[in-house]
């Protein structure tokens, strides 16, 4: 196989995030099958090459570049023409168009559909993020009621939801870098996640999610919006609780029952009180450890391996292809796409002329 250069920015300061992780743990992954190595272009680091001195070097025939760094990507391209690229797709919505000779391996689901469309004569494929095998249940006790983690959380969470929260129970709320967050998430009854407003400013995508299904490892009952990336593994009422459920009150009555049914180990239905709070009903949401382990083993490295190998084969028979053949299908384009449906109703037209010529005749 080539050798995979994976192209970030930088590691260190401004450039640290889920992003980056995720991106340093593909890596890893693919050091299991091949050569690659991380590859710097904005900040040069003493640990890594930087692009512009390994450019120069680098052959179609034996490289290939993996670019994923969101809003960087439409300068990048031009930077790498005539080698080999694949684009790694994170977030969606940046606007940018990716040519067909970019392979696209996505993150989400949700993230493959966005691609599905606009790269429809382009290979894409489907390979998530990891969950680290530190991510589990240590079956301890577990002295936080509720966690919460400041970056990406909406106005409601943290101005209203929060503040309430913390006059009834033991509320822990992380606005730094955690360094043993899997360990945080086994000292915490309920996870509270809550992205939707801050994608929908940001105006791209939540790509993947990491922090709710981390903390489903780890035992943790989660509260979280399920907003793009969210809904290829969470399921409200099954596996999770939608946050954010049409008022305040409803959320702190339900997030009560939860509590509630952890310290009673049953499910708890709260009667009486006012009339709001009444005949509200949270089952046990806790997906069984068979049925928990079964959705976190498409996410962990074993599988990720081996469905990576078998995307790079097909990338790099893809890439030899390249060198003998040209892109000659049609693309769909706003002006193909208006043509398409101008002929459509022209169709349609002449089939309902067809449809009264046979009825009259």
């Amino acid at each position: 196989m080539r050798k995979l250069y994976f192209l970030l920015p930088g590691t260190k300061g401004k450039f640290g995030g889920g992003g980056l992780w995720a991106e340093l743990n593909t890596c890893t992954l693919a050091q299991q099958i091949c050569e690659a190595e991380i590859v710097t272009y904005r900040q040069r680091e003493t640990e890594h090459s930087f692009l512009a001195d390994i450019l120069p070097g680098c052959k179609p025939e034996s490289s290939i570049f993996i670019i994923g760094w969101g809003f960087d990507v439409p300068k990048i391209i031009p930077k790498l023409k005539g080698q080999n690229i694949i684009y790694h797709a994170h977030s969606a919505n940046y606007g940018f168009k990716i040519p067909s000779e970019i392979p696209i391996i996505t993150v989400s689901r949700n993230t493959m559909g966005y691609w599905g469309e606009q790269a429809a004569n382009g290979l894409i494929y489907y390979l998530p993020n990891q969950i680290g095998a530190q991510f589990r249940n240590f079956n301890q006790p577990r002295d936080i009621d509720i966690l919460v983690q400041t970056r990406k959380s909406s106005e409601y969470l943290l101005k209203q939801l929060i503040p309430a929260l913390k006059s009834r129970y033991r509320v822990e709320i992380i606005d730094s870098y955690v360094e043993d967050l899997a360990g945080l998430f086994n000292r915490s009854k309920i996870y509270l996640y809550d992205s939707a407003e801050y994608w929908a400013v940001s105006g791209v995508t939540e790509g993947f999610g990491l922090p709710p299904l981390e903390a489903l490892a780890c035992g943790c009952e989660v509260f979280s919006s399920v907003n793009h990336g969210l809904a290829d593994f969470l399921d409200p009422g099954f596996n999770c609780h939608k946050i954010a459920g049409y008022s305040l009150g409803y959320d702190l009555t339900r997030i009560a029952h939860v509590l509630e049914r952890l310290e009673q180990s049953s499910s708890f239905v709260l009667s009486g009180g006012e009339d709001r709070s009444k005949n509200v009903t949270v089952a046990n949401q806790s997906p069984s450890k068979k049925l928990l382990e079964s959705l976190l083993a498409e996410y962990r490295s074993e599988n990720l391996i081996s469905k990576l190998e078998i995307i790079l084969t097909e990338i790099n028979c893809f890439f030899d292809y390249c060198l003998e053949d040209s892109e000659n299908i049609k693309g769909l384009n706003k002006i193909r796409i208006e043509k398409l449906k101008i002929h459509r109703t022209i169709s349609k037209i002449q089939q309902k002329f067809k449809t009264l010529i046979k009825a009259n005749s």
